[in-house]
């Protein structure tokens, strides 16, 4: 069977936005030990030969990159929603960002020797509308909700994808994990309880759609990750055909409906600012997805479980320190209690790994003395 890792992450997106990302091995290659040329060849980033460096080196100039991108990312989305006249317009932004992903798969995955597809097109149909649902109704949340909230619900995202993992896989979930949900659901309604009393802005619509977003990101996970390991498809093939077709379905969506004429109009009034940030947006989105996949292929997805989250705190903090927004102390209580269930969860994850690296350490300690 194919392994995988799932790393929570981009909006792949943001899924790039941290929306789940599935690396997928070939079902032949996980049973030998790659080459050198291979194990090169999977850890040059943005032609930065990272295997040349020490495992130090390796994991500073990761994060490094994952950190800068990902915080920028996270800047400039929400410096989009807060210009005057584009909060509306979500699902435009989410039309420009897809338009720029579709590109940058398509260059990627022309480059790559084995250039074929392998998921029927009728499977990237599903996951292409499940995609534009998760990345359009995010971005459009935060024409109603504060980004440091809507932050708060992506970090919450094993609780669809632990109920849709039951309906759709048919997984089984230990006591950990069902006590991380909790954690997660507690701090997540106390947040949003906070926020609803202190913030002026706040709007039972930007919680529907983030929620909505999160379910739809769920169900995408999962089916991701079966239909990878199914066709033995690479996330490159995953990411241009989802996005080129999502991208087909949102054109077609705001003609019907009539806000690209609207979207077009707004975002013209000032196009080197408006255009130029949603470049920004994309870029760094796409950029971060890659580092985020080196450091799985280099330290495991415990660590980058870890990193990620560690990103997103940065993200909140920054958030209110560069966007005037009302504060109350419940979002550090709140926060903490989702943090304990963001823990929970990668000890279930990792367990095995975890124990026997304190393991290791008692007993080195044990030596010494």
């Amino acid at each position: 069977m194919a392994s995988s890792f799932v790393v929570p992450s981009l909006s792949r997106s943001s899924q790039t936005d941290e929306k789940a990302v599935v690396v997928q091995m070939d079902p032949v290659a996980s049973r030998r030990r790659p080459s050198p040329a291979e194990t090169n060849e999977l850890l040059v980033v943005l032609g930065i030969p990272v295997y040349k460096l020490s495992p130090l080196g390796q994991f500073l100039t990761l994060c490094s990159g994952i950190l800068s991108f990902y915080l920028l990312y996270g800047y400039v989305q929400e410096w989009i929603f807060r210009t005057e006249g584009l909060k509306p317009f979500g699902l435009y932004l989410t039309l420009v960002q897809f338009g720029f992903y579709t590109i940058f798969g398509s260059v990627e995955f022309r480059m790559r020797e084995d250039a074929t597809r392998r998921i029927p097109l009728r499977t990237y149909t599903l996951l292409a509308f499940l995609t534009v649902s998760t990345m359009g109704l995010s971005n459009a949340s935060l024409g109603y909700l504060n980004y440091p909230t809507q932050v708060i619900f992506k970090c919450c995202k094993l609780i669809p994808v632990m109920i849709g993992g039951i309906f759709i896989q048919n997984k089984r979930y230990g006591m950990i994990d069902f006590s991380a949900v909790v954690c997660m659901s507690a701090g997540l309604v106390l947040f949003t309880l906070a926020d609803s009393s202190v913030s002026p802005n706040f709007d039972k619509t930007g919680v529907v759609f983030i929620s909505s977003a999160l379910c739809a990101d769920a169900i995408i996970g999962n089916v991701q990750e079966k239909t990878m390991k199914a066709y033995s498809a690479s996330n490159t093939e995953v990411v241009l055909y989802s996005y080129g077709i999502g991208f087909i379905y949102l054109l077609f969506c705001l003609v019907l409906n009539g806000g690209l004429v609207d979207a077009f109009r707004a975002y013209a009034k000032n196009p080197l600012k408006t255009y130029g940030l949603a470049a920004v947006f994309s870029i760094t989105g796409y950029l971060g997805i890659l580092f985020v996949l080196a450091l799985v292929r280099s330290f495991g997805a415990l660590l980058a479980v870890t990193v990620t989250t560690f990103r997103k705190a940065i993200s909140i903090i920054l958030s209110f320190l560069f966007f005037t927004k009302p504060f109350t102390l419940q979002y550090i209580w709140s926060g903490l209690v989702i943090l304990l269930g963001i823990a929970l969860n990668v000890y279930s994850k990792n367990y095995a790994k975890i124990n026997a690296f304190f393991s290791s350490k008692h007993r080195s300690a044990s030596q010494s003395v």
